[in-house]
């Protein structure tokens, strides 16, 4: 009854159907309560997104698999003190952390998330040497900045573990087959038909399932020490709590699964060898029971004319040495024995095996003795004297051919393994210095990575959005929108990156594609903060910044640690000039991500206007330093240089700026103001003459032009440049300013000081 439930829970998982695995796991827990079926109850109910259920169930169990699904529960809902204990007990320094790889991963989250890098970066290298293809530890690694190269992460070290994993794998599956063919071999001639009673058969098969859950390698729950036998590693926990009526299979080679399709007549022979899963492998020596009772003198004296020496057999197989037994084996199957044989190759080994020496009666062994036994005189039907030979005469079927087959099946298996593991690693090698490159902003240098990639890797809605996320950096908007589109037509289901998408559409002032974009989103998916950022982003571009906060708030409530969405409120706050709160959201925003630079850019500039010139120069740096490429960045911290009496620096730095991105007008902008402020004027109507050409349209340059001519007492010229400005309809701010600037134009500027 165990091992029935379990296997419906874990089929009902594997079906998605969680309500359903619940409600069994349930019945199970209550008729056989055990850590290990807790385990598997707080499995189905954190799949079901209930993680404070898993919480109550597993708080206070020891097991490793147990301290593993109690911390996921506990980062889940938030407490990251209880899930660190869990996996970290502070009474057992020495402790593995449970899961492997996963439990690495997960610690290296924790740490992250409560400030502690150094300890982060640890377990999610450990994470990565312990399984190379845990991606998502090498993405955390890139966010904190400190990923080596990708070259080095997924290479010969990488292939080596995999191989080592895989082959190892090939291997023990191979052997694991082999062994329990060799003990069911052993077992059936040991036990003649009247030992299969029906009550001996549901005791094996009761014994035999326990293997079921230990099968599935993609499950969340892995139970007891069968499945972690199966995984190579050693255990001395029981695999259940409950009596075992069969102690002996709790060992390295686990017990054969459960036949759940048992024919009452005995099997289809054409599905023995066809069936290439490893309930077929099962069948040919489990469904023997079925048979009805035959004198066991006969079955002996039969056996005794149909096997050879299957001791001999046997150990030849163990040993590797072919001898005399194999050529004798060999000249066994010869005409129709081979050609029906071969068409199972695929199917498993006891259904091949068992055709080949039922349909060779040419041969040598199959002789008219068989007539002379009086075999077909019994009265059970062929079918059923079929079934016993399949279980009595695998053993000896066993020949040389087999052997090289299955050794030239293994080489093949090698060179798979090796070329696959060479080509996933060489993938990731790619897609992981990419992404590497662009968390560093090495933008242009990502985007050269990514255009190796195949056509078909190149053209999926995430790398898309990787290059869109690296033209949106480099401020290149239009690129970023057709990067964007074109991953959405890739992938129509898929968020990612389209907060950022949603960005590039408000800085390029598209409110009706912008406002499409929202409403296809929360459509998709209304608990996804990407929805409602870009639900906020539509509302602050139409100046609706109360509605757009009110968005933005949304979207931290759906995902505390969506730190772009503590970003955009504090710049929807400070467009309310609500500079506290705007601090405060930038802060919660560096909580989750302390080399997010978009944060301390927006704590630079609140602070800039608020004339705290040298926090200003502090947020403004510690930006840059993680953003060094950035030409706006760099701008904004000459501006705070220069407020700083730091001119020369501030000067460098915009030059800096300038050769960054000639396009942007801002660093060549404040240059000029600069030298205008140093009484420079001759090379700051020089800087402002070029800037002109890229932005023809920009009040505020000949506003400035105006004030520098207005300051060399040229007045004329300074009233047709104000006339210029006006002409070009500033912002109302700049309107006011620039008329005030135009009535105190005839006023000296010794007397305008005094004033």
């Amino acid at each position: 009854m165990e091992a029935i439930l379990i296997d419906c829970v874990q089929h009902s998982l594997r079906d998605f159907m969680y309500s359903n695995a619940i409600f069994i796991c349930e019945r199970l827990c209550a008729e056989f309560p055990s850590e290990t079926n807790l385990q598997l109850l707080a499995s189905c109910y954190l799949r079901n997104s209930q993680a404070y259920c898993a919480y109550h169930i597993l708080k206070g169990t020891q097991l490793a698999q147990s301290r593993y699904l109690f911390a996921m529960s506990c980062f889940r809902m938030d407490l990251l003190n209880e899930a660190e204990t869990a996996l970290c007990p502070p009474n057992e320094p020495s402790a593995e952390v449970p899961n492997g790889a996963a439990g690495h991963y997960l610690l290296g989250l924790i740490y992250r998330y409560t400030d502690r890098r150094k300890s982060a970066i640890h377990h999610f290298r450990e994470a990565l040497s312990l399984d190379p293809l845990m991606w998502a530890a090498y993405e955390e690694l890139c966010v904190l900045g400190a990923a080596d190269e990708a070259s080095v992460v997924f290479g010969e070290a990488a292939a080596r573990c995999l191989q080592k994993q895989y082959l190892h794998h090939g291997l023990a599956s191979q052997n694991l087959h082999v062994s329990n063919e060799d003990r069911n071999f052993s077992s059936a001639r040991s036990l003649s038909l009247e030992d299969f009673s029906p009550r001996h058969l549901k005791h094996m098969q009761g014994n035999s399932i326990r293997d079921i859950p230990g099968s599935y390698h993609n499950s969340t729950v892995i139970g007891g020490a069968s499945a972690q036998s199966l995984t190579g590693s050693s255990s001395n926990i029981p695999f259940y709590n409950t009596p075992s009526p069969m102690a002996t299979q709790l060992s390295g080679v686990a017990p054969p699964p459960l036949c759940r399709n048992m024919q009452q007549n005995g099997p289809n022979l054409s599905t023995v060898g066809a069936d290439s899963s490893p309930k077929s492998t099962v069948n040919s020596t489990v469904q023997a029971p079925r048979r009805k009772v035959v004198d066991e003198g006969k079955l002996r004296k039969i056996s005794s004319r149909l096997f050879i020496d299957s001791g001999t057999r046997r150990s030849t197989r163990l040993s590797g040495d072919a001898g005399s037994n194999a050529n004798a084996s060999s000249t066994m199957m010869t005409g129709n024995g081979n050609t029906n044989a071969s068409k199972y190759l695929g199917g498993s080994k006891l259904g091949s095996m068992g055709l080949r020496s039922m349909t060779g009666r040419k041969g040598q062994t199959w002789s008219n003795e068989n007539i002379d036994e009086g075999i077909r005189n019994e009265t059970f039907e062929d079918t059923r004297l079929n079934v016993t030979s399949v279980t009595s005469s695998s053993a000896p079927s066993i020949d040389s051919r087999s052997l090289e087959h299955d050794g030239a099946s293994v080489m093949l298996n090698a060179s798979r393994i090796i070329s696959g593991t060479s080509e996933i690693l060489s993938l990731l090698a790619t897609l992981g210095e990419g992404y590497r490159l662009s968390c560093l902003y090495r933008c242009q240098d990502a985007l050269d990575v990514y255009l190796k990639l195949s056509h078909k890797q190149y053209n999926t809605g995430w790398v898309l959005s990787q290059v869109g996320k690296s033209y949106f950096e480099l401020v290149d908007y239009l690129e970023a929108d057709r990067a964007f589109s074109l991953a959405r037509r890739a992938s129509p289901y898929s968020l990612e990156g389209m907060d950022i998408y949603s960005t590039v559409l408000y800085h390029l002032k598209e409110d009706m594609k912008l406002s499409y974009l929202a409403q296809e989103l929360v459509s998709t998916d209304r608990l996804a903060p990407q929805s409602w950022c870009a639900m906020g982003n539509c509302f602050s571009l139409q100046k609706d910044h109360e509605t757009a906060l009110k968005n933005f708030q949304r979207a931290v409530q759906l995902n505390s640690r969506f730190a772009y969405a503590h970003t955009l409120c504090g710049h929807e706050y400070v467009s309310l000039e609500d500079f506290e709160n705007g601090i405060k959201s930038y802060q919660s925003a560096l909580r989750v991500d302390t080399r997010h630079y978009n944060s301390w850019y927006g704590l630079g500039m609140i602070y800039l206007r608020q004339e705290k010139f040298e926090f200003s120069e502090h947020h403004f740096r510690m930006a840059f330093q993680i953003n060094p490429r950035s030409s706006v960045i760099m701008s904004y911290l000459g501006t705070a240089l220069h407020t700083l009496k730091r001119s020369e620096e501030a000067l460098l730095m915009l030059e800096k700026a300038i050769l960054a991105d000639k396009k942007n007008p801002l660093p060549m902008y404040q240059k000029a103001n600069i030298l205008m402020n140093l009484e420079d004027f001759d090379e700051a109507l020089e800087v402002l003459e070029e800037l002109k050409e890229y932005a023809p349209r920009e009040s505020s340059v000949y506003a400035l032009m105006g004030r520098i001519y207005k300051r060399r007492n040229m007045p004329e010229k300074a009233m047709f440049h104000y006339g210029l400005a006006l002409d070009l309809k500033p912002s109302a701010t700049d309107v006011a300013t620039i008329k005030a600037a135009i009535e105190k134009l005839l006023v000296p500027d010794e007397l305008q000081d005094s004033l």
